[in-house]
C-alpha cells in the first residue's frame, strides 16, 4: 500500500482531527504550550484518526525569536503519532521572521505530512487536494480540498486576507478533473483558516448549532468561493478556524459551514480547548462531526 494514501476504513468510516489556532509561542506563558501539545496527544491518542489537519496560526511568529524551533514543536507530537497531517496556514504563522513557504520546507522533514506548496500561479502557499480512496480499491471516494486563506488586506481595503479569484478558479478546474476522472462528482469537504462571508449569513438566517461568542472576523470582500462550491456540488461543508469563541455548525443552501474548536492554551478565547472531530461515511453525501474538548 503506498505510503500516507488515505483511504475509508473497512467499515467504511474515514475520520479526522481538525485543531486550529495553537498559537504556540514559547518563552512567552510556557506552561500553556505545555497544556496545548498535551492536550492535542492526549485527543490523538484517544481518536486514533485517520488524518490530522491543523488549519492556521499553528504559530505565533511575531511573539518569538526562533520560528523554526517553534514550529517543529508545534508539529512534533503530529508528527510522531505517524498518522498521516496535512497543514494550512493562518494570519499569524508568517506574520514576522518566516515565510510560509520555509514552514512547508520544515514539514518535508517529517514522513506523514501530505502538505505541499501548491500551484505557483495562483495566490497562496498551501492550495492542495487530498483525494480519499475507497475501502476495497484505488478509486477516489472523497476529496479534500485545502486553501491558503492568506493574512492581511492591503491597507486600501482593511481586515483580512481573502480567498483570491484565481485560487476559486483553481479549485473549480480541481473538482471538475476529480469529476471526469471519477465519472461523477465525489463528496468533499474544504478547509481554510479564515472563514469566508458567509459564515456571518448562515448563523443569521440559516440552521445552526453550537456556540457564537464573537463576530464572524470574515474578509471584507467576497471573492466567491461559496458560489463556486455550490455550483460544482461537491463540497458538503467548510471547516475554518480564526475566532477562538466561536464553535458553531451552520448550514447554508446545503452547505455546512463550520468552525473548529480553539486548540491553543496560550491565546485569548473563553471556550475550552480541544479539536473537532468530523466523520466521513463512505458511498454517502455526509459526514458526522462534534467537538472534542478537554477542560483544564
Amino acid at each position: 500500500m503506498e505510503r500516507n494514501k488515505l483511504r475509508f476504513r473497512s467499515d467504511g468510516t474515514f475520520t479526522i482531527v481538525q485543531f486550529t489556532d495553537m498559537h504556540i509561542k514559547d518563552g512567552i506563558d510556557a506552561e500553556k504550550d505545555v497544556r496545548t501539545l498535551a492536550l492535542m496527544e492526549r485527543i490523538i491518542a484517544e481518536q486514533r484518526p485517520d488524518l490530522i489537519v491543523l488549519t492556521g496560526d499553528v504559530i505565533s511568529s511575531f511573539d518569538v525569536e526562533d520560528q523554526e524551533g517553534t514550529f517543529r514543536r508545534a508539529v512534533g507530537g503530529v508528527a510522531r503519532s505517524g498518522i498521516p497531517f496535512a497543514v494550512i496556514y493562518g494570519n499569524h504563522d508568517s506574520e514576522k521572521g518566516i515565510t510560509r513557504e520555509r514552514l512547508n520546507g520544515i514539514l518535508t522533514e517529517y514522513g506523514s505530512n501530505l502538505s505541499v506548496d501548491g500551484p505557483e500561479d495562483i495566490h497562496g502557499i498551501g492550495n492542495y487536494v487530498l483525494p480519499v480512496a475507497g475501502s476495497a480499491d484505488d478509486a477516489d471516494a472523497a476529496a479534500l480540498y485545502l486553501f491558503d486563506s492568506n493574512d492581511y488586506a492591503p491597507e486600501s481595503v482593511g481586515g483580512y486576507g481573502w480567498i483570491h479569484p484565481d485560487q476559486v478558479q483553481w479549485y473549480c478546474r480541481e473538482s471538475q478533473a476529480l469529476k471526469d476522472k471519477n465519472g461523477g462528482t465525489l463528496p468533499a469537504l474544504a478547509f481554510f483558516h479564515i472563514p469566508i462571508p458567509e459564515y456571518a449569513q448562515a448563523w443569521q438566517e440559516g440552521r445552526a448549532e453550537g456556540i457564537k461568542g464573537e463576530d464572524v472576523c470574515c474578509p471584507k470582500l467576497n471573492s466567491g468561493l461559496f458560489t463556486a462550491m455550490l455550483e460544482m456540488g461537491d463540497v458538503m461543508g467548510t471547516f475554518a478556524g480564526h475566532d477562538h469563541d466561536n464553535d458553531y455548525v451552520a448550514e447554508w443552501h446545503g452547505i455546512r459551514l463550520c468552525y473548529g474548536r480553539v486548540t491553543g492554551c496560550n491565546t485569548y478565547g473563553r471556550l475550552a480547548r480541544g479539536a473537532r472531530i468530523i466523520t466521513l461515511q463512505e458511498g454517502k453525501r455526509e459526514f458526522d462531526t462534534r467537538v472534542r474538548c478537554i477542560e483544564d
